[in-house]
């Protein structure tokens, strides 16, 4: 009789043999990134044809010429109605909001926030990072050389006992990461009280700043959105008006980096930023906020719009729900996220990620390097992975998926046997 090893040795010879299979097919698809694919990219092309019939000149502001540095008043209020605050509370840029929080950390580093101390004068400067989370933001820190201090993102956001601990006991503690809508790559919604906890800190460090990217704010996959409460209105209410920086862009709105990036903040912040910016540049594209303006108009259009979006997005979702829960809906050792927006899956197979990702390239599917969602590349679980499906066609979706349970079936049995060896 066969001993038990011998009998996984025989699967994995049989799956291996399933894997050079596909690795003949010499099929390429990308899943490293939530790019918007290339028919959700032709939804906002009548905004470049009707931009040659558009008044440029309104209210005696003329966008094609100088000034206007927190962008144009029409502009203003669109953002104002995304992040419900008041237009004087916007700042509109351009391309992409990863600039701008790129942009308030080196403010930060090099001229302190509202009349603090320079961050680089400090002898330490802490971030905490829910994780697993947005590998930019963890790039952002180590670009400035910022600590950062890994918090675990729960089912409802990330673990606020150890965050509200955390502030209040470590004045170098100087910002938290946070995507609260449809999380990168959890698609996790921070619950109201998550959101009124995180606005009701009450931190060691006078400069701490919450940052609020919240780029998935009109991303649903569904028909119906989930809402996030209003952490300004939180915030005001516990006396932390100038504690909240919130971005957002319309990068998977309109044209990923020819759209318009915009944050939001308390309006000591806001003249705190321009006064700063006001020396690096005279202003963004105007001309382009005049176009998407145009184009966007308002909160409920923004809606319509992306309800397109998610027309072509929910199939690749739903596409991978099926395939992998017919591989693995009964296997413990697989887990996935079930988003209801966003552009990302998190799927975790604990011990076997970086293998995974290793088997994948073998067969010409490319995915975020394991590791990538946490600060430093460091998942003691090597378990995550971080799926992006926009891209590819449901048919190379399809394909990536054949790969994908095939690698995550040889990676499976490989660390079972490997186990029997210790």
């Amino acid at each position: 009789m066969a001993s038990e090893k011998e009998e996984l040795s025989k699967q994995l010879s049989n799956e291996e043999r399933n894997f050079k299979k596909l690795q003949k097919r010499s099929i390429s698809v990308d899943m490293t990134r939530g790019r918007p694919g290339a028919l959700q990219l032709d939804i906002a092309m009548p905004m470049l044809k009707m931009a040659g019939e558009l008044d440029y000149v309104q209210n005696g502001i003329d966008a094609r010429n100088y000034g206007d540095l927190a962008g144009i008043p029409a502009a203003r209020e669109l953002f104002a109605q995304l992040f419900e605050v008041s237009a004087d509370e916007v700042i509109v840029s351009d391309g992409s909001s990863l600039d701008i929080m790129y942009t308030l950390v080196q403010f930060a580093m090099q001229f302190g926030v509202l009349g603090t101390e320079p961050w680089n004068k400090l002898q330490q400067v802490k971030f905490l990072c829910p994780a697993p989370g947005y590998d930019r933001h963890f790039a952002i820190c180590r670009a400035f050389g910022i600590d950062m201090l890994t918090v675990p993102m729960l089912d409802d956001g990330p673990d606020m006992d150890m965050v509200e601990e955390l502030v209040r006991s470590d004045d170098s503690v100087k910002g938290i990461w946070c995507v609260p809508k449809y999380s990168n790559p959890t698609g996790v919604v921070f619950c109201d009280r998550t959101v009124e906890r995180m606005a009701s800190l009450k931190p060691a460090a006078k400069d701490f700043r919450v940052f609020w990217d919240n780029a998935y704010i009109m991303h649903t996959l569904n028909e119906t959105d989930v809402p996030l409460a209003n952490i300004f209105d939180l915030a005001r209410k516990a006396g932390n008006a100038d504690m909240i920086y919130s971005f957002t862009s319309t990068s998977k709105i309109t044209f990923a980096g020819s759209g318009l990036a915009a944050m939001a903040a308390s309006k000591a912040n806001i003249d705190d930023i321009l006064s700063k910016l006001a020396i690096r540049k005279i202003n963004s594209n105007k001309v382009n906020q005049v176009m998407h303006v145009a184009y966007l108009r308002d909160k409920q259009n923004i809606s319509l719009i992306m309800q397109r979006h998610a027309m072509l997005l929910r199939p690749k979702f739903q596409l991978f729900e099926r395939r992998m829960s017919e591989a693995f809906g009964d296997c413990a050792d697989v887990k996935w996220s079930r988003p209801g927006g966003g552009y990302f899956i998190s799927l975790d197979v604990e011990g076997c990620a970086k293998r995974i990702v290793e088997l994948c390239a073998q067969a010409g599917i490319k995915i975020t390097p394991a590791g990538s969602t946490f600060p430093y590349g460091f998942d003691d679980k090597d378990s995550n992975l971080r799926i992006a499906p926009s891209v590819p066609t449901l048919e190379e979706m399809d394909f990536a998926l054949d790969v994908l349970i095939e690698a995550i079936k040889i990676a499976l049995l490989e660390k079972q046997i490997a186990k029997m060896d210790v």
